[in-house]
C-alpha cells in the first residue's frame, strides 16, 4: 500500500523549493556594486565608449560587435567566429578574460565567485 505525503512534508519540500529559486536568483543591486570594478573602463547605462567598449545591451551581442570602438585584433576574431555575449560566454570570460579570447586588449584578470558572475551578468542584462 503506497503511503500518501503529508502535509508537513509538502510544506518543507515547498519550502525548500522556493529557497533554492531564490537563492540561485541574481542580485541585481551586488551586481551593481561589482560593476564598479569595470567603470575605469566601461559604460553600462549609455552607448559613450571608453577606455574599453560600452556594455549597454552587451548581453546578445557579438564580440567585437561596436563599429565605433577599436578592438584588439583577438576580439574581431571570436566574434567574426561567431562569439556572441549570452550568459555562458560571458561567465567564461569575467572568469577569465584572457582565457576566453587570448590576446584581448582587456587587462582586468577575472572575478573570483560565481555569485559576482551571476549577479553582475544580471545587472548587464538590466541595463539594455
Amino acid at each position: 500500500m503506497k503511503k500518501r505525503p503529508t502535509l508537513s512534508s509538502i510544506c518543507s519540500i515547498a519550502s525548500l523549493l522556493v529557497m533554492t529559486s531564490a537563492a540561485s536568483a541574481e542580485d541585481i543591486e551586488h551586481g551593481r556594486r561589482v560593476f564598479r570594478l569595470c567603470v575605469a573602463c566601461h559604460t553600462v547605462d549609455s552607448d559613450r565608449n571608453g577606455f574599453g567598449p560600452h556594455l549597454k545591451g552587451v548581453v546578445g551581442r557579438p564580440a567585437g560587435g561596436l563599429p565605433e570602438y577599436r578592438y584588439s585584433e583577438a576580439m574581431k576574431t571570436a566574434g567574426a567566429g561567431g562569439l556572441v555575449w549570452d550568459e555562458a560566454a560571458l561567465s567564461e570570460f569575467l572568469s577569465s578574460p584572457k582565457k576566453k579570447v587570448p590576446g584581448t586588449k582587456m587587462s582586468f584578470g577575472g572575478l573570483w565567485t560565481t555569485s559576482e558572475i551571476t549577479d553582475l551578468i544580471g545587472y548587464l542584462r538590466a541595463n539594455p
